[in-house]
């Protein structure tokens, strides 16, 4: 877990290394998901067709955890934009297969490091600013405003005007059956 600030910006990192995958098929994934909200990036993720997703994705959660457990942010998980997603080369696994009349084939398996960096969004960015410039209350409220709230009367609901509705029809039929 790592938290980086660039730019009077904070963003939470999360990172998968030695993936047993291609960087290539891993860009392809990470490229889908770069910008996108992470409710959004979470969708593409689950219907993707291919096999480095999964690991996308797990990457994509540690993320979103790393933002959601840390005291200091109070980020919430759906309010995330995915800003970076990342995927390097990472050492590659050279291998040997036999082949015909002697010689040999180099099998190269390839792995990489996926890493998803998080920010919260612009639209949650203005909320947390205005309610941080937004006038608290503090003490008691004033006596006006809780004499007006006693001489209000409240709505009826649906349920209250059934049971007097309810209550309306007995008297009728209780008159009804006395004469």
């Amino acid at each position: 877990m790592a938290v980086v600030e660039t730019n009077e910006r904070q963003m939470v990192r999360a990172q998968a290394r030695w993936v047993h995958s291609s960087a290539r098929k891993a860009r392809l994934v990470t490229d889908l998901i770069r910008g996108r909200s992470v409710p959004e990036a979470r969708t593409i993720l689950a219907f993707s067709t291919r096999a480095v997703a999964k690991d996308v994705e797990k990457v994509l959660r540690s993320a979103v955890a790393n933002a959601e457990s840390r005291p200091d942010l109070l980020w919430n998980g759906d309010d995330l934009v995915v800003v970076t997603a990342v995927a390097d080369e990472g050492p590659t696994l050279k291998r040997w297969r036999a082949r015909a009349r002697g010689r040999v084939a180099r099998i190269r398996k390839r792995t990489c490091h996926i890493t998803i960096e998080l920010a919260q969004s612009p639209a949650a960015l203005a909320f947390a600013a205005e309610a941080a410039t937004a006038p608290r209350r503090r003490g008691r409220r004033r006596e006006a405003e809780t004499t007006e709230t006693e001489t209000q009367v409240p709505e009826e609901t649906p349920a209250t005007q059934t049971t007097e509705a309810a209550e309306v029809e007995a008297e009728k039929s209780t008159e009804e059956s006395e004469e």
